[in-house]
């Protein structure tokens, strides 16, 4: 990574998710799809029909794409919405609000690219989950933008070292499409073998 280059607003969301996926992704190009990538990406074609319009008082374009030179930051929106005068973004998922905060940084990094661009603050954003066909807001706190930032400069450290991170097993994995990739069960098993062994002296 150099000066000119920029991270994919969605490396947010995977590193908070998992930095070995997201090392996977962004470093090493592996990408393998299962049902669950099949579904969103489905869902992101479906809404990435570009183009503009009203519904009500709420002016609406999707698929633009967003930016910013402070952060370093480059995604394309699901979509974007104006109701008098307050921009925020709303950012499609396939399946239902998770335990983890991954989706909100990634609406969090549009949020900072909007107010970049428009110089106008952006204070809330949602998601919509299509499981439940529900809009769920997002808060852009104080707190939000500090972790956002503090992950985009771990992302950039990734990038720069490229530095594989250590797979490290949880229920995330789950659900994960490349599992398979990095056997993080068996890493683990490997791990606590070895710390055995040298505490015995093996």
């Amino acid at each position: 990574m150099n000066d000119t280059d920029y991270i994919p607003i969605a490396a947010l969301n995977q590193y908070a998710y998992c930095p070995h996926r997201c090392w996977r992704m962004f470093c090493a190009g592996e990408f393998i799809d299962n049902q669950y990538t099949i579904e969103g990406t489905s869902l992101h074609d479906r809404v990435h029909t570009l183009g503009q319009g009203h519904r009500d008082e709420t002016w609406q374009v999707r698929a633009i794409w967003l930016k910013s030179e402070q952060h370093k930051l480059i995604g394309e929106s699901d979509l974007i919405e104006s109701e008098f005068g307050q921009l925020y973004p709303i950012e499609y998922k396939r399946g239902r609000k998770g335990e983890w905060d991954n989706d909100e940084l990634q609406v969090c990094a549009q949020a900072l690219c909007l107010e970049e661009m428009t110089g106008k603050t952006v204070t809330t954003g949602y998601i919509y989950y299509a499981h439940s066909h529900q809009r769920q807001p997002v808060e852009i706190s104080v707190q939000l933008r500090e972790n956002a930032i503090a992950i985009i400069q771990s992302i950039i450290s990734l990038f720069q070292t490229g530095i594989m991170p250590k797979a490290v097993y949880s229920k995330r994995c789950k659900g994960c499409s490349l599992k398979s990739q990095c056997l993080p069960q068996a890493a683990d098993k490997v791990s606590r073998y070895q710390e055995v062994s040298e505490l015995s002296g093996d």
